[in-house]
């Protein structure tokens, strides 16, 4: 069976960052970093967010050199606490869904305004992957599809996957647009 993971629709993105809210908010309540496992992206034919496709290959698990990132019940997920920071999982992802996050302790103070580059380091920072886990710590499932207003966001299983792919193959993309807007309602 292939793994789980949100699509979005990017006809429907408003870009509103409602999603994002809805992941840091639900990471935050489960005790993890609080930072979102998703980012909005801008082009000319629309916002939407990307997030991690919990690939069946999934690079960053084979890459990782102390196995924090794991497959497991259809979703690929990075365990922090082994997480060492080596930043190899983000380097191999083919989506660009793996961020790096960082904490400090609270003798040292976060700098204000600097945009973090993958390469960064900063001295006294614990920083771990972060990426889409499907929100699994929480009953309703993926957060951002459950806030999003316009339902640009849904969770597609497996078995979807594979029929959706069929689709596609014998159909033109509108009327896949269209059974996933379906779908959405």
């Amino acid at each position: 069976m292939l793994n789980s993971f949100v699509i979005a629709n990017p006809n429907r993105c408003l870009g509103c960052y409602t999603c994002v809210v809805a992941c840091s908010a639900a990471h935050r309540k489960s005790g993890l970093q609080a930072a979102p496992r998703l980012h909005i992206t801008y082009s000319p034919r629309g916002t939407m967010p990307v997030q991690c496709r919990h690939c069946e290959d999934a690079p960053c698990a084979v890459v990782c050199p102390v196995n924090a990132i794991e497959i497991r019940d259809g979703m690929v997920l990075v365990k922090e606490q082994a997480c060492i920071g080596c930043k190899m999982c983000a380097l191999v992802c083919p989506f660009g869904a793996i961020t790096m996050n960082g904490t400090f302790p609270p003798s040292i103070p976060k700098p204000a305004g600097q945009v973090q580059s993958l390469l960064a380091w900063l001295a006294g920072q614990k920083t771990v992957a972060i990426k889409c886990d499907l929100c699994c710590s929480s009953t309703d499932g993926p957060q951002c599809v459950k806030v999003c207003p316009t339902k640009a966001l849904q969770l597609i299983a497996g078995d979807q996957v594979e029929r959706l792919i069929k689709l596609k193959r014998i159909s033109s993309v509108a009327v896949v647009d269209s059974i996933l807007n379906e779908e959405g309602e």
